[in-house]
């Protein structure tokens, strides 16, 4: 007897899996704050800002990237990770200093269904497809390789826009919708469900756009571009010893190595990232290239995720202002900084109210707790932590002398006159190793801000002790969780970031795979 076609059949299994309870995601990778704890989809796991490579040298443009919803699980289908059409996806700049938006990049999600009886958000295989035995019925689409392909049964479009304040930034502003320059919608790029599913590198490369105005944008699952001891990291700081002897210090051996030594506990899953590349003249306040010496050179970036304050039940109907769930400007700050119990007033607010969390800004609780956990064997930094106001103010050495403070506040400060580093002179410690286009001067793919922000918020390698000599010395330049690079390859070219992990084929390192130590 022959089968009924696919998308007929799959609509008894699709009613079938309906009554069985879904499997709960994975949270957040960092779960900042209770509120993003119980909503993953608007959990931003990390901000990226920074100029963009160019082969002249000379700094053009600037990429910026907002990664949401982390730790998925590359075989979890059937439905896989789209974006939530309910959330505000936002990044924001502050180009003159006074920590309010000038400049915001919304992107908002539409989802559909081509088949919305079959079970399954992607089906493929091979180049026809496969029928049923003895039939031209096609029950399984050819493999997906592009976004026409009825295979892909779950497809997110998405619009981009560009909000201009005017006047006094009393939220009323020049509004600009994108698009795509070839015509069409843009498409948001789905997770890797496997090699017979799909030819996940065709749609990543698909999924590129150049919008009517040059500007590229890029939104979709990818492989999580961070790394991190994250067991190490939240049991109490119990990072692996090595070859120093010290927890959570590295020898200058390990330190310049190129491969992890503990193990990255982020590898093997993906996350889902939304990435734009736009000319400077767009970004700073004068509308023109500044040198890197210019106080109008540096501007403030941050991303938020936003809510309609009333859900409509049980149809889930929207409806209502939007009120913002989540904030990320550095990394770690609201994991590592802010106390718990101020976690989720931190994330829903703005930048400019930051004056309220100095306290943790200035001195981090994280940091006596290290100091207790060492008994004394690490000299730590007394408060206040002057040292850290380039983090949280614009100022030297990453805002030229002179540019305005501004308020206490938590955005990547990027000076946008600091040409890129080239790729074999790039130092993955950043500005601390004398790399003046790594963090916190913005933040690259390749930065290991957790080697970073332990030596200058925990080591206080930027300042002294109480008796005047400097802490840039062993054991405080040499801390580190001892993963030093991602286990995915970073592509050369826009939109930077590794191509998800396969869902049939994806690997989770554990301590101890590898060679990698347990201790």
């Amino acid at each position: 007897m022959n089968r009924q076609p696919f998308w007929r059949t799959a609509a008894v299994i699709a009613a079938c899996a309906a009554l069985v309870a879904p499997t709960p995601s994975l949270s957040s990778n960092h779960r900042e704050a209770p509120i993003t704890a119980l909503d993953h989809k608007a959990d931003i796991t990390e901000l990226y800002a920074f100029v963009s490579p160019n082969p002249s040298g000379d700094p053009t443009h600037v990429t910026l990237i907002l990664c949401v919803d982390p730790l998925l699980e590359p075989s979890n289908g059937p439905t896989w990770f789209p974006f939530d059409p309910e959330i505000k996806y936002q990044i924001h700049i502050d180009n003159d200093h006074d920590a309010v938006a000038d400049l915001t990049f919304e992107f908002n999600f539409y989802t559909n269904f081509r088949l919305p009886g079959v079970y399954t958000a992607m089906a493929g295989i091979g180049d026809n497809g496969a029928n049923a035995p003895g039939t031209s019925n096609l029950v399984v689409p050819p493999q997906i390789r592009s976004f026409d392909n009825p295979g892909l049964n779950q497809i997110q479009n998405y619009t981009v826009k560009v909000t201009r304040q005017t006047g006094n930034g009393n939220g009323k502003g020049i509004v600009t919708q994108w698009h795509n320059s070839i015509g069409g919608s843009f498409y948001a790029l789905p997770a890797n469900p496997g090699p017979r599913t799909m030819d996940y590198a065709a749609l990543y490369e698909q999924a590129t756009y150049t919008t009517t105005n040059g500007v590229k944008v890029f939104a979709g699952t990818v492989d999580d571009p961070f790394w991190i001891d994250l067991g190490g990291a939240f049991d109490t700081a119990n990072f692996r010893t090595l070859a120093s002897g010290i927890p959570g210090v590295l020898t200058a051996e390990e330190d310049a190595s190129t491969t992890n030594l503990a193990s990255d506990m982020v590898s093997g899953f993906a996350v889902n990232a939304i990435t734009i590349e736009v000319p400077i003249e767009m970004l700073t306040s004068t509308e023109t290239l500044e040198p890197a010496n210019s106080s109008d050179a540096t501007i403030g970036v941050w991303g938020t995720t936003s809510r309609a304050r009333v859900r409509l039940l049980p149809f889930g109907e929207s409806r209502g202002p939007y009120r913002q769930v989540q904030r990320v400007g550095h990394p770690l700050i609201n994991e590592l900084l802010i106390g718990i119990g101020s976690k989720d007033r931190f994330s829903m607010d703005e930048p400019k109210n930051d004056a309220q969390f100095a306290d943790f800004f200035l001195d981090p609780p994280i940091v006596r707790i290290v100091e207790a956990l060492y008994g004394g064997a690490l000299t730590v930094p007394q408060a206040p932590r002057f040292d850290l106001l380039p983090l949280v103010t614009y100022a030297p050495p990453i805002a030229a002398a002179g540019t305005p403070s501004g308020p206490i506040s938590d955005m990547l400060r990027l000076n946008t006159g600091v040409p890129q580093t080239p790729p074999e002179s790039a130092n993955r410690l950043g500005l601390i190793a004398g790399d003046a286009a790594g963090y916190p001067n913005g933040r690259r793919l390749a930065d290991d801000v957790v080697d970073i922000v332990l030596r200058v918020a925990v080591g206080g390698v930027l300042t002294r002790d109480s008796m005047g000599a400097s802490l840039n010395k062993f054991p405080n330049n040499s801390l580190g969780d001892g993963v030093n690079v991602n286990d995915a390859a970073y592509q050369e070219s826009f939109p930077y970031l590794g191509l998800a992990p396969s869902g049939r084929d994806r690997r989770h390192i554990d301590p101890g795979e590898d060679g990698l130590p347990v201790e």
